[in-house]
């Protein structure tokens, strides 16, 4: 029998990307498939989901974990991944708030008078998330920020990332675009 071409099978499997769970069960008939079925299944993940968060926070680098230090956050530990999961991600989007909110409850983190995790730590955990999905990700092509989760080390590995090719830009003040734009010319220097 003469194998099909893998850009033959990458239009089969594009074809059911929304049926996930089959797209999974496919991933699993061999390692062929495998191998390029996953950046399908990886090219927009449901951020919601507290499982993959606890995998991204595998992938941070020194850097990125250094702004959870002050919230002394236990950053999960498990063998290395079998794939660069954060390296098919194409969007990130305002979910990932949602999915770090229903991890931090999931872990007990402490809540404030109000029963709410404090957003300090909440706005710590995305920064390094987002900043770790610009350094890792060949293929992201739109972002969700906000004023407030923007920092150096967005600015540093937004400017290094050349894939980005939108930006949603949400609670963001006429003073602080200004201050973006002066950042990443500061990185470009």
């Amino acid at each position: 029998m003469i194998p099909l071409p893998n850009e033959c099978y990458y239009v089969i499997f594009n074809n059911i990307c929304h049926d996930y769970k089959n797209l999974f069960s496919c991933s699993l008939v061999n390692r062929h498939w495998c191998k390029i079925i996953i950046p399908i299944l990886w090219s927009k993940p449901n951020l919601e989901d507290i499982r993959l968060i606890r995998m991204f926070l595998l992938t941070l680098n020194v850097n990125e974990q250094a702004l959870l230090i002050p919230f002394k956050i236990t950053l999960p530990s498990h063998s290395k991944l079998l794939f660069e999961y954060t390296n098919y991600i194409t969007s990130v989007n305002c979910h990932l708030h949602d999915g770090i909110r229903n991890w931090l409850a999931c872990e007990g983190f402490e809540k404030n008078g109000w029963g709410e995790v404090p957003r300090e730590l909440e706005y710590a955990v995305e920064n390094s998330l987002i900043a770790m999905f610009l350094r890792t990700s060949k293929n992201i092509k739109s972002l969700y920020l906000t004023e407030i989760i923007c920092n150096q080390l967005i600015y540093e590995n937004l400017y290094k990332n050349t894939t980005v090719a939108s930006m949603y830009l949400c609670m963001i003040s006429d003073g602080f675009k200004s201050k973006a734009i002066d950042a990443l010319k500061e990185e470009k220097r």
